[in-house]
């Protein structure tokens, strides 16, 4: 399987690797290592560049597909052959814009649970851009404008953001985890990757995350409808 070096360090802008597979119907190639996030979780996949052989080749799509990560190359490109080594550069703005959305998301929903016991329902991003689906019953202007003061409160608080993998069993034993539906993970996955903001915040979470969340800089809440009785959506944006 494909190193996630992604889950290891979310700030590689660059990274060395070895072609050890090809993926012919997508035109791919597989990689003993990677650091591009292949999307996942409301998260995009990366963007980025191989340099194979001083040639410079911009990835056409990066993809998770039956637990194998695939780049995908320019269908003009030849497949590079299996053995060859190349190096990997991460488009780094759209990356860690991606990351500090991905980590506002976090806050919004760790707010909202704590202070209001809502769970999320769905969510989906875009750099600096978000929305979320929470089990509210009732959601109003003047209650919109308090969470999104408390989002901006807990911003500031500037608090540590961590990850790590612990054992499928331990996760089931973490109650916090129950509202990310843990209990609908395949049952192959034997391990659990955790995203955690400390005092706020516990998912099961497999995408990239800035360290701290003063990094996440001034969130708004742009809108908010009503998806059915019991369902609210939230969108969101980072004040770039």
């Amino acid at each position: 399987m494909t190193i996630k070096l992604y889950h290891e360090d979310s700030y590689l802008k660059k990274f060395s690797a070895e072609i050890i597979d090809h993926d012919t119907e997508s035109h791919g190639v597989i990689l003993n290592q990677t650091g591009f996030y292949p999307g996942g979780g409301g998260q995009p996949a990366d963007r980025g560049t191989f340099l194979i052989k001083n040639n410079r080749f911009v990835l056409s799509k990066i993809k998770a597909v039956s637990n194998r990560i695939i780049h995908f190359l320019p269908d003009d490109v030849h497949l590079p052959e299996v053995g060859s080594e190349l190096e990997g550069e991460i488009d780094w703005e759209y990356r860690y814009q991606l990351m500090r959305t991905h980590t506002a998301m976090h806050i919004l929903c760790g707010t909202i649970f704590r202070d209001y016991g809502a769970s999320v329902t769905g969510g989906n991003m875009t750099p600096l851009q978000g929305r979320m689906d929470f089990e509210f019953e009732s959601l109003h202007k003047e209650l919109v404008q308090i969470i999104e003061n408390a989002v901006n409160d807990e911003i500031q608080t500037a608090r540590p953001v961590s990850w790590r993998s612990i054992p499928r069993s331990e996760a089931f034993e973490i109650p916090d985890l129950i509202r990310t539906k843990i209990n609908l993970l395949p049952a192959q996955i034997e391990e659990v990757r955790i995203v955690e903001i400390k005092g706020l915040d516990l998912q099961a979470d497999g995408g990239t995350h800035v360290k701290n969340t003063i990094e996440v800089g001034q969130i708004r809440i742009k809108d908010y409808k009503s998806k059915g009785r019991e369902n609210k959506r939230i969108y969101l944006e980072i004040l770039d």
